[in-house]
C-alpha cells in the first residue's frame, strides 16, 4: 500500500456562530476530526491551517502560533492563504508534504470568523483578492461575477432563471446537511423576486458571509490506512493559476485556472469527467457552477444555462453525476478558510457511505474544486472510495 488516504473528516456548524471565536472554531474542528480517528495529536506530524481574513479583519497574522497555543503542541504548523480556495490549497501542500515525507500524518484545519464584523468590512477584506485596478474601480466580487454572468446570459442566449436553478438545487441539498448555513428550499420565483446585489445576480445567487471550521486527518502511513476501513484514497490534486484581473483574460465565459487544473488531474488520474459520480464544487455565485461545470469537462461550452434548468445534477434525478451534495458554498455556506477542506470532507462522507439523507448510491470517484477570486488560482482534487 503507497497512497495518502483521507481518514477521516469534521465540521463545525457553517453559519452566524455569533458565542464563538476563530479559536473556538478552530479547536472545535480539531477535537472532532481526532476524537473521530481516534488518535491523538502526538501522532500528528503536522498541521496544514487555511485562512483568509484573520489578518486583515482580526490583525491577526502570526496563526500557526496561536493554533500551537489552542492546541498545545510543538508540531509544525503551516499558515496557508490563496483566498476562497485556501482550503483546498492547504490540502494540496499536505499531500506533497507526505510524498516527501513517508510514513506519516497530518491535519489539515480550515477556519474562517467573519460575521462579527460589518458588511462593508468584510466585502472590503474580500476585495484584497482582487486585483488593484478591480479594487480602485471600486469592484467587489458581487460586481466581478456580475460581469461574468451578464456575459454568459448574453453569449449564449439564456436569462436570469437559469441562473436560479441553481440556487435552488443546492437549496434543495442544503435542507439536507444539518451542519450547513441554510436548510430552507427555495422556488426560482423566490431567487428571481430577491434583490438585485450586481445585476444580474441577486441575493438567493449569492453565497453568505459564514462562519466555521473543517478538518481532515490525511495520512500515508500503511498501517493506519489498514486500520480504517472507512478512508478514500488521493488520486490527484492539481494547481492552477491565472491572471488575477478579469481585463487581462482571454474569455470571461471560462477560468482558464479551472481547465488546466482539471486537465492535469483527469490525465494524472488516467480518469475522465464520466468515471467522476460525485462533484462538490465552488458555487460562490450561481453563475460560477455554471462555468464550474463546463470548464471541469461535465458540460459543453455554453450548454451550462439549459442544463442547469433542468437541475440534472440534483441527487434525486439519478442522472449520474450529483454537484454540491452538501448544498456547496450557497447553501452549506462559505466560511473561506474552510470551504475546500468542507469540500473534501464532504467527498470523504460520500465515497465512504456516511453522508445520510444526502447519500449519493454506487460511488467510486469524487472530485473537488475550489477557486481563489474571480480564478486567479483554482485547484481540483480527485479521490477514489477504497471502503
Amino acid at each position: 500500500m503507497s497512497y495518502s488516504a483521507v481518514i477521516g473528516y469534521s465540521s463545525t456548524k457553517f453559519g452566524e456562530l455569533w458565542n464563538k471565536s476563530l479559536s473556538d472554531l478552530i479547536q472545535e474542528s480539531a477535537k472532532m476530526v481526532l476524537d473521530y480517528t481516534k488518535i491523538t495529536l502526538e501522532n500528528v506530524d503536522a498541521i496544514f491551517f487555511s485562512n483568509m481574513l484573520a489578518g486583515v479583519l482580526e490583525n491577526n497574522l502570526h496563526l500557526a502560533a496561536k493554533i500551537a497555543d489552542i492546541l498545545q503542541t510543538n508540531i509544525p504548523i503551516f499558515r496557508v492563504e490563496s483566498a476562497c480556495c485556501s482550503g483546498g490549497m492547504a490540502f494540496h501542500l499536505a499531500q506533497n508534504y507526505l510524498l516527501a515525507n513517508p510514513n506519516s500524518t497530518v491535519m489539515v484545519l480550515g477556519s474562517e470568523k467573519m460575521t462579527d464584523y460589518g458588511v462593508e468590512d468584510v466585502t472590503s477584506a474580500l476585495a484584497a483578492a482582487a486585483s488593484g485596478d478591480e479594487q480602485e474601480a471600486g469592484l467587489t466580487f458581487p460586481g466581478l461575477y456580475g460581469m461574468i454572468a451578464e456575459r454568459y446570459l448574453d453569449q449564449f442566449n439564456y436569462t436570469e432563471e437559469n441562473l436560479a436553478h441553481i440556487a435552488v438545487k443546492n437549496h434543495f441539498h442544503g435542507k439536507l446537511n444539518k451542519n450547513g448555513h441554510f436548510q430552507n428550499q427555495i422556488s426560482v420565483s423566490d431567487v428571481m423576486n430577491s434583490g438585485y446585489v450586481a445585476r444580474p445576480l441577486k441575493v438567493l445567487d449569492c453565497s453568505p458571509i459564514s462562519d466555521g471550521a473543517a478538518s481532515i486527518i490525511l495520512t500515508n502511513k500503511a498501517e493506519l490506512i489498514q486500520q480504517r476501513p472507512k478512508h478514500i484514497q488521493v488520486v490527484a490534486t492539481e494547481v492552477a493559476s491565472d491572471t488575477i484581473s478579469l481585463k487581462n483574460r482571454e474569455s470571461l465565459v471560462s477560468l482558464k485556472s479551472t481547465k488546466i487544473a482539471a486537465k492535469k488531474a483527469f490525465d494524472k488520474s488516467g480518469l475522465t469527467p464520466k468515471d467522476i459520480g460525485v462533484v462538490e464544487l465552488h458555487d460562490c455565485f450561481t453563475i460560477a457552477e455554471i462555468i464550474a461545470l463546463e470548464d471541469l469537462g461535465f458540460w459543453e461550452e455554453g450548454s451550462g444555462g439549459y442544463m442547469a434548468q433542468m437541475e440534472t445534477t440534483r441527487i434525486d434525478k439519478k442522472s449520474g453525476l450529483v454537484v454540491n451534495p452538501s448544498g456547496g458554498l450557497k447553501a452549506s455556506g462559505h466560511p473561506i478558510g474552510a470551504t475546500g477542506v468542507k469540500q473534501i470532507g464532504e467527498i470523504y462522507l460520500q465515497l465512504t457511505g456516511q453522508a445520510g439523507d444526502r447519500q449519493v448510491e454506487n460511488l467510486k470517484y469524487g472530485l473537488t474544486h475550489n477557486v481563489g477570486g474571480s480564478g486567479g488560482t483554482a485547484v481540483v482534487n480527485i479521490f477514489k472510495a477504497k471502503n
